[in-house]
């Protein structure tokens, strides 16, 4: 037992016990140096008062490292402190010894003893300049032996700021894989031609296919947060012919312990060339908006609902009622919010469509406010099953808006479409209608109800971004539908902090929209996937075009005819002025078309467009329906004009 104690100890202090022996042999070799520098390199010195004056700089310069502790330190990866560290040990050393030899000269308690101030200075300095060279030789020496036989990644960093000096660091001293930084990037014209540890600052328009080539770089990462998307795009489209990889260093919130692992350095990713700046949304009202707030969050497990409740977890909620039908997800997103120690949530699974579950789930939480984002969107499999679609998206919403304006709940907030703008589809046209219901639903509720309308959400379920990803796995082809199909997108956070952002703003009523900048081609985003992949086009990876799908539109809108918008405090979000409806007779048809789809009635979107005049289908068996529509309309429009002259004749 005393064995293995005396073993363990001596292995866990032998290095550093090891340091301070090889420090303190330092001290005296110098202090040796120091005597015959001082006497013109001779050996002419009193040798007695030299042997007198060793053991007493011994007792005192062990007395001052083990005060300060650094020989404790971690040669290898020497740095500024440790350096700092020993200027503080011979600094204590050095005022000791003058303490000591002043002392004696006042009391003379060791006779004839005392040390030249001048050979004390010397002294202090030769020590700390030998002590630091040693250190920063090993270091040196250790980096060279453990590296030399590794081999050599080359990187160039673009951005010469903090974050890309941070960067350097953080390749540099990797021990796993040597880094050699061949230079840094900047935009900064300013900064070009000089030095960061000996690394020249390049500027952006040098960096070409041939540079890259010459200097055999491996890997481009991108330091800065700053960075426009148009020029990582052009970094990759320049750089298509060489086999260069493109990086980039997470937000400095994202490091772990608030420092940069290497492991940390991601590829670039599509949702970085998004080709607009995210959306931010500061507003402090958000914190007392939610604050003892008993919040629902229908659609709990799904992509924009996940992030609503994460997003809302960091809010001094009283209680968040999390509803999902979907068992598996939603135990997910459960263990997630136990591991960051969140408790005051309940997940159920339950559907929104069944009212008796969703009414007992209200009358035993109370909640105050709603979040409904639970529904159906994919367009294919909707407008081939309409009666689906109209149970989840409208009747479900239905049941929801009823029990809350029952309830008297606060805030009711419902996550639209732009698919439900002059809608070419089932699913567009169902959550249009939904958007009509709760507006009705205002005229005679005392809750708010307020819609959020957006477009494309990057990385959810089922978009594009994730099958394009499985594809280029799989070797490709990518399939597109059409090559000019354009579509607006964001990301799941910039979504559901509209949603939080629109929950805080509305007074009821309103349809709140957002800019979301210029629509994107999806054929040039396949093309960015396939370059992001470090594939290219078409030799790796083709890509095939199928058609229209069902339902499908080429362009998506944010605006329904005969809409316009007003501003709203925050510039990139608008509220949509929608054209006025006659509130008691949508509603009663509405209701009417919910009880209507129970008996899965074949003619259920016929009756759908006679109710959304805008709705016409496209590439879909439906737009027969469009035809009788008209004939309906213009028949209507004839009965009018005959009832007007009856009454002017009268």
């Amino acid at each position: 037992m005393i064995k293995h104690y005396f073993a363990y100890y001596s292995q866990k202090y032998a290095s550093k016990w090891l340091v301070l022996a090889i420090d303190l042999t330092t001290v005296l070799v110098t202090f040796f140096i120091t005597y015959v520098i001082r006497f013109n390199f001779t050996l002419d010195f009193d040798n007695n008062q030299f042997l007198i004056q060793l053991p007493l700089l011994l007792l005192i310069a062990t007395t001052s490292f083990l005060l300060v502790g650094s020989y404790k330190s971690v040669i290898r990866h020497t740095g500024f402190t440790d350096v700092m560290n020993l200027f503080k040990s011979v600094a204590l050393m050095t005022f000791m010894t003058i303490f000591l030899v002043v002392f004696n000269r006042v009391t003379e308690l060791i006779p004839d003893f005392t040390i030249p101030l001048s050979i004390i200075i010397i002294h202090s300095l030769l020590s700390f300049i030998v002590l630091s060279a040693s250190r920063l030789a090993f270091k040196i020496l250790y980096r060279y032996g453990k590296c030399r036989f590794m081999t050599s990644k080359k990187i160039l960093i673009y951005g010469a700021g903090d974050s890309g000096i941070v960067t350097y660091n953080a390749l540099v001293t990797n021990t796993k894989t040597k880094f050699e930084v061949v230079g840094f990037i900047d935009d900064n014209l300013k900064k070009n031609g000089k030095l960061i540890n000996g690394v020249p600052i390049l500027p952006y328009k040098s960096i070409t296919s041939s540079f890259i080539k010459i200097n055999q770089i491996d890997e481009i990462v991108v330091a800065t947060q700053q960075i426009a998307s148009d020029n990582i795009m052009h970094l990759i489209d320049s750089l298509m012919d060489t086999q260069v990889k493109i990086t980039k260093v997470p937000p400095i919130e994202k490091w772990i312990h608030g420092e940069l692992n290497t492991n940390q350095i991601k590829k670039v990713q599509i949702e970085d060339l998004l080709g607009r700046a995210p959306i931010q949304i500061d507003n402090p009202n958000l914190l007392n908006e939610f604050k003892g707030e008993t919040v629902v969050v229908t659609g709990a497990a799904g992509s924009i609902g996940s992030e609503l409740v994460k997003q809302l977890s960091h809010f001094d909620v009283k209680h968040l009622i999390l509803i999902d039908q979907a068992e598996s997800p939603l135990y997910d997103l459960q263990q997630d919010l136990k591991q960051q120690g969140k408790h005051n949530f309940t997940a159920i699974v339950a559907d929104i469509r069944d009212g008796l579950r969703i009414d007992g789930i209200f009358q035993e939480f109370k909640p105050t406010m709603v979040f409904h984002a639970a529904a159906y969107k994919h367009v294919p499999l909707m407008e081939a099953s309409p009666y689906e679609s109209i149970k989840i998206n409208v009747n479900g919403t239905k049941i929801l808006a009823d029990i809350s304006s029952r309830y008297n709940v606060k805030k009711f907030v419902f996550v639209s479409t732009d698919k439900a703008v002059n809608p070419t589809s089932v699913m567009g046209a169902t959550k249009r209608m939904a958007e009509m219901y709760i507006s009705c639903l205002q005229k005679e509720s005392k809750t708010k109800f307020i819609t959020t309308r957006f477009g494309n959400v990057l990385g959810s379920n089922g978009s594009v971004i994730p099958l394009f990803k499985k594809q280029i796995e799989q070797g490709g082809p990518l399939t597109l539908t059409h090559k000019d199909i354009t579509r607006y997108f964001m990301t799941i956070p910039e979504a559901s902090q509209l949603v939080l952002e629109a929950g805080t703003m509305g007074k009821g009523g309103e349809i709140f929209i957002f800019d979301m900048g210029e629509s994107v081609k999806i054929y040039y985003l396949a093309l960015n996937m396939i370059k992001l992949s470090g594939l290219r086009f078409p030799e790796d990876i083709d890509i095939k075009i199928t058609g229209l799908r069902p339902g499908e539109k080429l362009y998506e809108e944010l605006l329904a005819n005969g809409e316009n918008t007003l501003s709203t405090y925050h510039k990139k979000i608008m509220i949509s002025k929608t054209r006025e409806l006659d509130y008691e007779k949508v509603k009663s048809e509405i209701e009417a078309l919910c009880i209507t789809n129970r008996f899965q009635n074949n003619n259920i979107v016929l009756k759908m467009k006679q109710l959304i005049p805008e709705y016409k289908s496209n590439n879909s068996d439906y737009e027969k329906f469009d035809r009788r529509v008209k004939v309906y309309e213009q028949s209507n429009v004839v009965k009018s004009n005959q009832v007007d002259k009856t009454f002017i004749n009268l």
